[in-house]
C-alpha cells in the first residue's frame, strides 16, 4: 500500500500549547539535511515529531498524543485517520477508548465509596454479590483490583464459547457464576482478570445505588473538569467526536473493531481524550487530592506482595517500577481495534497519554521513546535486556505442558528467545537476568515467569525433557510434549464425538472436514469454530477460524480407562476448561463428507 502522507489538514490545531509545539518541530527537510551533516538527532520536544513521524499519514488510523511537564502541555498532535471510511482525520480533541487504563479509575470509585462509609474494599466480594461461587476460596476486593483473586477471566470465557459475538447484558456475571472451579486460591498466584474488575463494579452500583457509569461522572468525572470522558459499555452506540476502531486483517485491509459485550464496567469501559487524560494525570501526581484522599491514592501503586512472598509492581490498577533510571507509573490498554498507554514519571512531573485507533505500532515504546528525548540527563543505562536466541537453539520448535494444561514454547524471535503460551505467537521475549531468564508480570500480565538458564540449555544438544518454572514465585513443572508428531488425523480420530462444558454452558462438537480437524462451540448466545492441530497425540493448537484478532487455545485430551473421557481447553488467563464427552460422532448427513461437522 503506497503511503500517503496526511495533508495540512489533518492535524487541526486547538489553542496555544498545541501552536508552540508544532513550531518546535523540526521540517523533515532539515531532519535530512542534518542527518546528512553527520549532526546529532533532535532532542526534546524537537524529537516528538521525528517518534510520529511514520504515522502521519492519510491512508491509515493513526493515534492522539498529549505530553506535559510540570504542569504545561508542551506537545498535543493528532495523525492519521479517525475513520477511514469517510477519511476523517484525527485532531487532538478526538474521543478514543482508553481499554484497561481505566482500571484504576474502578479502585478510585472504590476508595470514594469507602470514604463514604459504603463498601469495604478488604471485605470478601461475596459481601456485595453473595451468589457468586468461590471455589478455592472467597477473594477480597482489594484482590480482584491486584489480580489475585484467582478467578477465571469472564472475556476469556465468553470468547472461547462464542467468539465475537455480541452479547446481551447480564452474560459477563452470568459467565462468571457458571464457575465452579478457579485459576488458583486467592493471594497464591497473580494473573490479569477483567471478571474481577468487572466484580467489582458490580459491588460499586450495589454499594452506591446508582449505575456504575453514574457514579463515575457525579463523583470522578464532573468535580475533575473532565467533560469528554464517560464510561461507555459498548462499541455499538453513536458517541459524539470518537474515533471508530479499526483491526488490520492479513490481507492489509482493515474492519471494524468491536467489542463482543455492551456491558463493559471497570474492566475497560472509558472514552477520553488527551486533554482530560493529562488533567488526570497531572491530579494523579498532585499532593493534595480533589477526588479521594492521597492516602488511598497511594495505594493505587504500592507493591502488591503475594502469599508466598514475591513481591509485584503491580498494585491496584497501576504499575510503579524503573525504567532506565527513573521511576514510572503508568497502565496501558487494548480494546479491539485500539491501544493506550498512560505513564508518568512523577519526580520529573512528565505526564504522557497516547491513544490509538489501529495503528500498528506500540504506545508503550513510544512512550518510553518520549521519556528518552525529554529526560536525556535522567535516564541512564540501556533497556533490560533480552536473551540470545542462539544458546538456546535446541529448544525453538519446543512445547512444554503442565498440570493445568498450560502449554509454553519456544521460539527464534529475530536473533532473541520468545516464549509462546497456549499456542499463540511468541508474545513476549525472555529477560537475560544472568542465571536465569524472566518473563515478568508487565510482559504478559500473567506470571511472572522465571527459569533456569542451565536448566533451559539441557544437556547434549537436547531440550530438557522437564523444565521447573517459577510461575508467580512458586515452582511449578513443565513436561516436554514429544517432538514425534503424530498427523492430525491420527491424532485427533479418538477425539471425535460430542461434549459438553458446564462452566461455559456449551457444547462441542469435534470431527474431520475433509482432513481438517474443527472444534465447534456453541453455547446460549453464540457459536465459534476451531481448527486442531496436533502438537502430541494428547495436546492440540486450536485457532478461531476467519477471526485474526482471536487469541489461539490449547486443548489437552484427558484419557480414563484406555478412552478419551474429555479435554481441558486452557488460554493464557483461564485454565483448565473441562469438557466432558456424552456422545459420540455426529451421525453422517446423505450426501456429506463422514464426520463433517454440520
Amino acid at each position: 500500500m503506497k503511503t500517503k502522507k496526511a495533508s495540512a489538514s489533518s492535524n487541526h490545531r486547538f489553542g496555544r500549547e498545541e501552536t508552540a509545539a508544532a513550531s518546535a518541530a523540526v521540517k523533515p527537510a532539515k531532519r535530512a539535511k542534518r542527518a546528512a551533516a553527520g549532526q546529532p538527532a533532535a532532542s526534546g520536544v524537537a524529537a516528538l515529531d521525528e517518534i510520529f513521524q511514520n504515522w502521519n499519514r492519510s491512508d491509515s488510523p493513526g493515534m492522539v498524543v498529549g505530553v506535559a511537564q510540570h504542569g504545561k502541555t508542551i506537545y498535543r498532535r493528532a495523525f492519521g485517520l479517525a475513520s477511514l471510511e469517510h477519511g476523517v482525520a484525527n485532531t487532538p480533541a478526538t474521543r478514543m477508548r482508553i481499554g484497561s487504563s481505566s482500571k484504576h479509575f474502578a479502585c478510585v470509585a472504590a476508595f470514594v465509596l469507602a470514604e463514604d462509609g459504603k463498601l469495604d474494599v478488604d471485605a470478601p466480594i461475596t459481601r456485595y454479590i453473595p451468589e457468586l461461587p468461590t471455589p478455592r476460596g472467597v477473594p477480597t476486593l482489594r484482590q480482584l483490583m491486584n489480580h489475585t483473586g484467582g478467578l477465571r477471566d469472564y472475556v476469556d470465557l465468553v470468547t472461547i464459547a462464542a467468539g465475537l459475538t455480541l452479547q446481551p447484558p447480564g452474560r459477563a456475571l452470568e459467565m462468571q457464576l457458571l464457575q465452579t472451579d478457579a485459576n488458583f486460591a486467592p493471594g497464591e498466584g497473580q494473573m490479569y482478570c477483567n471478571g474481577g474488575y468487572h466484580l467489582l463494579s458490580i459491588a460499586i452500583e450495589r454499594a452506591a445505588g446508582m449505575p456504575f457509569e453514574q457514579f463515575l461522572r457525579e463523583r470522578i468525572f464532573e468535580p475533575l473538569g473532565m467533560s469528554e470522558t464517560e464510561s461507555i459499555p459498548g462499541d455499538m452506540g453513536v458517541i459524539p467526536r470518537m474515533a471508530t476502531l479499526h483491526t488490520a486483517r492479513p490481507d492489509k485491509s482493515w474492519r471494524r473493531g468491536i467489542f463482543m459485550s455492551e456491558e463493559i464496567k471497570g474492566e475497560g469501559a472509558i472514552v477520553s481524550t488527551i486533554d482530560d487524560m493529562l488533567k488526570w494525570l497531572a491530579h494523579l501526581r498532585a499532593p493534595r487530592k480533589t477526588v479521594a484522599a492521597a492516602t488511598d491514592w497511594a495505594q493505587l501503586w504500592a507493591p502488591t506482595t503475594l502469599k508466598n512472598g514475591l513481591v509485584s509492581s503491580y498494585g491496584l490498577g497501576l504499575f510503579r517500577h524503573d525504567y532506565r533510571g527513573v521511576e514510572v507509573i503508568y497502565h496501558s490498554g487494548a480494546v479491539i481495534g485500539g491501544l493506550c498507554q498512560m505513564l508518568t514519571v512523577p519526580a520529573h512531573e512528565l505526564d504522557i497519554i497516547i491513544l490509538n485507533n489501529g495503528a500498528l505500532v506500540s504506545p508503550d515504546a513510544q512512550a518510553k521513546r518520549i521519556i528518552d528525548a525529554l529526560l536525556p540527563q535522567a535516564v541512564s543505562g540501556e533497556p533490560p535486556k533480552m536473551a540470545e536466541s542462539k544458546p538456546y537453539s535446541p529448544l525453538f520448535g519446543t512445547k512444554y505442558v503442565n498440570a493445568t494444561g498450560l502449554v509454553i514454547g519456544f521460539e527464534d524471535c529475530a536473533g532473541k528467545l520468545g516464549i509462546s503460551m497456549s499456542h499463540s505467537p511468541a508474545g513476549a521475549l525472555l529477560r537475560d537476568e544472568g542465571r536465569t531468564l524472566r518473563v515478568a508480570f508487565e510482559d504478559t500480565v500473567i506470571g511472572p515467569y522465571v527459569l533456569s538458564v542451565d536448566e533451559l540449555k539441557g544437556k547434549g544438544g537436547e531440550p530438557p525433557k522437564q523444565l521447573l518454572v517459577l510461575e508467580s514465585g512458586s515452582p511449578v513443572k513443565f513436561t516436554l510434549v514429544p517432538r514425534k508428531v503424530p498427523s492430525t488425523q491420527t491424532a485427533g480420530r479418538p477425539l471425535v464425538g460430542r461434549y459438553r462444558c458446564e462452566h461455559l454452558d456449551a457444547e462441542a462438537t469435534i470431527a474431520f472436514d475433509g482432513e481438517q480437524l474443527l472444534v465447534k462451540l456453541a453455547g446460549g448466545f453464540g457459536a465459534v469454530r476451531m481448527s486442531a492441530t496436533a502438537t502430541s497425540a494428547k495436546v492440540f493448537g486450536l485457532k478461531v477460524l476467519g477471526d485474526s484478532t482471536s487469541a489461539d487455545y490449547s486443548l489437552v485430551a484427558e484419557t480414563r480407562d484406555g478412552e478419551i473421557a474429555g479435554f481441558y481447553i486452557n488460554s493464557m488467563r483461564t485454565r483448565h476448561l473441562w469438557f466432558k464427552r456424552v456422545g459420540s460422532a455426529p451421525r453422517r448427513k446423505k450426501g456429506q463428507q463422514s464426520g463433517r461437522v454440520a
